[in-house]
């Protein structure tokens, strides 16, 4: 028998628990690093903050994708709803897109104008520092859940939330040099935010992409040799594999010897089924049968 897998909606389930966890942190965080901003003044924690409200946002979106990826097959979509929730990894790119835009604007504007410069108390960095400290631990634990339960949108949210851990400290930088009459540091840790934001994007994106344009899930020599170990397959070959999360699909063509029966083939055909499910986590296998 094949090896058990996590059901899909057990799995939705345990995506969902995170995400509403991930969600109350979230906001706690916008809701302390928004009050520093209308005490400070500063640029660059307006826009962490408003990366982190992104954050919250993203949570929101993920909620509902993960609702939508847990629908069974259907007509429609005979394959899964699955790739809903790859779909949604690209949105948080361009909820980052926005924010990048949102933050390279402001830092120009402050180096073109040479605008007052930031003042920050020690309650102030406390709470900064405190933010930080949550972010950190909210990165470790998504990035953990999410390879665990094998989730795009998990994962792609945690290297959003990891670029909040960059920038609170560059912020963090940027708020104690201005304090020392350096206000120029400000916008240019603003910046230093966009160029973190674009290289987290291009992350997502690299990981994205793949699932939505069905790039092989596995080494087609590896099917081969695995289906070849089979006794009675003289060949496999015209090998494709696709799929995302414990939806993988294999399809390949196995030639047998001439002489062999209709229930032969069909016998060795249930073989190599058997084997590329269990040993390569196929959750579905076409075989077509030619004679040699």
């Amino acid at each position: 028998m094949p090896p058990a897998r996590l059901a899909v909606p057990d799995r939705s389930a345990q995506v969902k628990r995170v995400l509403l966890g991930l969600l109350v942190a979230n906001l706690v965080v916008v809701g302390a690093k928004f009050v520093i901003a209308l005490r400070t003044g500063s640029l660059g924690v307006l826009g962490d903050t408003i990366h982190s409200s992104v954050d919250a946002m993203n949570n929101v979106l993920a909620l509902v994708v993960i609702w939508i990826a847990a629908r069974e097959p259907d007509e429609d979509h005979p394959y899964g709803h699955e790739k809903f929730e790859t779909l949604g990894a690209l949105v948080i790119v361009v909820f980052l897109s926005i924010t990048c835009f949102e933050v390279v604007r402001g830092a120009i504007s402050r180096l073109l104008s040479g605008s007052a410069p930031v003042t920050a108390g020690a309650t102030e960095l406390m709470v900064l520092g405190v933010t930080l400290v949550v972010n950190a631990i909210v990165t470790l634990y998504e990035t953990k859940r999410g390879r665990e339960l094998n989730s795009q949108i998990l994962l792609a949210d945690a290297l959003h939330t990891r670029a909040d851990v960059f920038i609170t400290m560059g912020v963090i930088i940027g708020v104690i040099a201005a304090r020392g009459g350096y206000w120029y540091v400000d916008p240019i840790v603003a910046l230093a935010v966009a160029a973190t934001i674009v290289v987290l994007a291009y992350g997502i994106v690299s990981r994205a992409v793949p699932v939505l344009v069905d790039q092989l899930v596995a080494p087609p020599k590896r099917i081969q040799h695995a289906a070849e170990a089979i006794d009675g397959v003289v060949r496999a070959y015209d090998i494709r594999s696709r799929g995302v999360h414990e939806r993988r699909f294999a399809e390949l063509t196995i030639s047998v010897r001439g002489d062999a029966t209709v229930t032969a083939g069909h016998q060795v055909a249930d073989a190599v089924e058997h084997r590329l499910r269990s040993e390569l986590d196929f959750h579905e296998v076409v075989i077509h049968v030619e004679p040699c």
